[in-house]
């Protein structure tokens, strides 16, 4: 799993990117908040490890950029912070972070914080594969909803996007159906 470490203090950046390096994990180490988000918005790496207190830009606003940008890749964001308490951390909850951990961080804990991070990314990519597959009846192809409701695939796709539909007839349907019913008809007086 890669992982974006954001830490300003060099003793720390080379502390943490050497211990996650041993843990197996690939490090794109950065020394702030803008830079990350440059490395960011290429690498779209699934975690990001942020001290809290920065110059440039601190963890709480990468934090936010990263949760407003566009994407159907989840990051799981840890905050890492001098300071705790409970404004601090309802405050990196409003910015977004998934998990906080205090400095000096120890290394076993920050493993087991990774591991969450794993399974739920894994769960969350579990999660969009299943919502990809739309129960569809074989004969009629109406769609059954979340609510157990069978419903026509217009229904159910105007309901969930903007898109609005027409209806038309395709040639190999024209020649299957409507053209026999037309010559069924015979000429007119």
């Amino acid at each position: 799993m890669h992982v974006l470490l954001v830490e300003d203090d060099p003793v720390a950046g080379l502390y943490l990117n050497a211990a996650l390096k041993g843990l197996g994990y690939h490090v794109t180490a950065t020394t702030n908040g803008a830079e990350a988000w440059n490395v960011f918005r290429t690498l779209q790496s699934p975690v990001v490890i942020s001290d809290w207190s920065m110059p440039e830009m601190d963890g709480a606003e990468l934090c936010r950029r990263i949760r407003a940008r566009p994407s159907d890749r989840y990051t799981y964001f840890i905050l890492v912070t001098a300071t705790g308490g409970k404004e601090r951390y309802l405050e990196g909850m409003e910015a977004g972070a998934d998990d906080f951990i205090t400095k000096p961080v120890d290394i076993d804990e920050l493993h087991a914080r990774l591991k969450v991070a794993d399974r739920i990314l894994s769960l969350r990519r579990h999660v969009q594969q299943l919502e990809g597959l739309l129960p569809i009846c074989s004969y009629c192809k109406r769609i059954r909803d979340p609510a157990e409701q069978w419903q026509s695939i217009e229904r159910y796709v105007e309901k969930r996007s903007a898109a609005h539909f027409s209806h038309g007839i395709c040639p190999d349907c024209y020649k299957k159906h409507v053209q026999p019913q037309l010559e069924g008809l015979g000429p007119t007086p």
